[in-house]
């Protein structure tokens, strides 16, 4: 399909859209799922099974082929694979190294990490570590390509509707370079090609990436097998187990969703580690729970239940590594990539119980989330410490520069940064490094702004106090209808271009995202 094409189609789309919302229409035309929430439910055809029926399956760590004195180097194949996901049906799908997740690398801060992925698939990717504070060469710029092992960099890479654009594309492999020079944090990796994202992920092209350090090392933290990664998706299923997603183009020559779908898509079954509504059988013990959305739109708000007096969700971090000190929530929010590192005390539950992971902006099937079958096996660990981490706080008094990014629908161009769609190469910002900026982000509808390069800090909602769960540093912050969030960000060491976008993943397919350049 031609740009023009394509490009006639968004704008109907985006028009028909601020239409419904103007008109007051917006919940009943657009499918809103829920006041304020974001998505359209795509429902799955095939039967679903009851919640709690199948083990919780904790994604393999992936063993380096081999290391030397300062970097540790890994092998993964993209390639297709059938799953038993639903009883008795398979699903086909686009895996790291044949599974979803795919394997976990675990890392060392200040150690170099080298990830060679090859491309078994029918299908040009791209690889983003989520998180890492990464060289531009290997940050996965949507346009740095991977073309299928056998196959040809094709004439227009590197171009962007007839003009220039960065992008390095490479045929079969790549090799991706991790200097690591940054805290123990839960980060993860996923698909981040130009337009397809929200496709690539969905059918399973999303893994961890846990980064270790001493000072962690140092907290008697949970560990072993009570570290659990959590990555919580929804998805949504065909009547033969394939994975339903509404593609405006079957043949990924046009990016994008249908119409109805492009504020985001929603599935029914919700997976953690791949598996719909799992249970674990836990100790009395605390367990470390490093929980990621990496759902395409839907977002969250978990909850035990039962609740432990104090609300039982003890959070030690999030995005960007390490507290303070730790954070006591009886519910936490979590928008598409946001992580929160939570300790549970199972230890306060009598033998027997069966503790429920729920999410209350759910409904139906989608309130349930996992369980945890409490045993009789009690173990004496430490409890948590008072202080975690020192957090270094940038003043924004000495801010070098304060700029404002609009996140908008536009009816001219539809979902825009600034008024303006997607255009690689074209940067809306050139921060200098060794300098803190001021970033104001002001959203119509909800979106999950994602900052590649350097963490940040949220300073004010609105020109108040940061919310709840704005705590530490992150990379990723919910951003909700008709608000203004500043955060403050320290850009160091790596020059070149970078992202900047929303992280609900139709969003972002459908132009929502913007370069900037370092120096």
């Amino acid at each position: 399909m031609s740009p023009r094409i394509t490009r006639r189609r968004l704008l109907g789309a985006s028009a028909a859209t601020v239409a419904a919302f103007t008109g007051g229409g917006w919940l009943a035309r657009s499918g809103l799922h829920g006041p304020g929430e974001p998505g359209r439910l795509l429902p799955s055809e095939a039967p679903l099974p009851r919640p709690y029926q199948v083990p919780l399956p904790v994604p393999p760590v992936l063993a380096p082929v081999r290391a030397d004195a300062t970097t540790d180097h890994y092998e993964i194949t993209q390639r297709p694979a059938t799953l038993s996901i639903l009883p008795g049906l398979p699903s086909e799908a686009w895996t790291y190294h044949g599974s979803f997740p795919g394997p976990t690398i675990r890392s060392r801060a200040g150690r170099r990490t080298v990830v060679r992925h090859r491309n078994a698939l029918p299908h040009p990717t791209v690889v983003h570590l989520h998180g890492g504070h990464t060289p531009a060469d290997s940050d996965g710029y949507p346009a740095d390509l991977v073309m299928p092992a056998g196959g040809t960099i094709p004439a227009q890479a590197g171009q962007h509707h007839g003009g220039p654009a960065p992008g390095r594309t490479t045929v079969g492999e790549r090799d991706y370079t991790y200097p690591m020079r940054q805290r123990a944090a839960t980060l993860w990796y996923h698909d981040h090609r130009h337009g397809h994202t929200g496709v690539a992920v969905w059918r399973g092209l999303a893994g961890f990436h846990l980064v270790h350090d001493d000072e962690e090392d140092g907290l008697r933290l949970p560990t072993g097998d009570r570290d659990l990664p959590i990555m919580i998706t929804d998805r949504s299923f065909a009547a033969d187990g394939s994975l339903r997603y509404p593609l405006a183009d079957p043949n990924l020559h046009a990016p994008g969703v249908t119409e109805p779908y492009m504020n985001g898509v929603l599935g029914d079954v919700i997976l953690v580690n791949g598996a719909p509504w799992p249970v674990l059988r836990t100790d009395r013990a605390r367990y470390r729970l490093r929980l990621l959305n990496a759902s395409n739109a839907r977002r969250y708000r978990l909850a035990l239940d039962p609740p432990a007096p104090d609300g039982g969700l003890v959070q030690i971090g999030g995005d960007g590594g390490l507290l303070h000190r730790p954070l006591t929530h009886h519910t936490i929010d979590v928008a598409p990539a946001e992580r929160f590192d939570v300790v549970v005390n199972f230890s306060r539950y009598r033998p027997g119980t069966r503790v429920r992971l729920v999410n209350r902006l759910g409904t139906g099937r989608t309130a349930h989330v996992m369980a945890f079958d409490v045993t009789g096996l009690t173990h004496d660990d430490p409890g948590l410490p008072e202080r975690l981490s020192h957090i270094e706080r940038l003043d924004p008094a000495r801010a070098a520069a304060t700029r404002t990014f609009h996140f908008q629908l536009r009816p001219d161009h539809g979902w825009t940064i600034n008024g303006q769609p997607y255009r690689p190469g074209r940067p809306l910002a050139r921060p200098r490094l060794g300098t803190t900026e001021v970033w104001r982000l002001v959203s119509d509808f909800h979106h999950p702004v994602h900052v590649h390069l350097d963490p940040f800090q949220v300073i004010s909602r609105n020109n108040r106090a940061p919310g709840p769960y704005d705590a530490g540093w992150k990379d990723t912050v919910d951003v909700r209808p008709s608000e203004a969030v500043e955060i403050a960000v320290r850009f160091t060491d790596h020059a070149g271009t970078f992202m900047l976008h929303c992280h609900n993943l139709e969003h972002e397919d459908m132009a929502m995202m913007a370069d900037f350049t370092t120096a």
